[in-house]
């Protein structure tokens, strides 16, 4: 047995940071789509 799967520094469930990964780079992104909507209406 691997000697790192016996002394596991984070019990924490995988999924919950997954979860917020993808949460936070999904907002991150939708906000600049959403800056870039309104500067190109404001231009127009």
């Amino acid at each position: 047995m691997n000697p790192f799967e016996r002394d596991v520094q984070s019990k924490r469930n995988d999924f919950n940071d997954s979860a917020v990964g993808f949460v936070v780079s999904f907002v991150f992104f939708s906000a600049i789509f959403i800056i870039a909507t309104v500067i190109d209406v404001v231009a127009r």
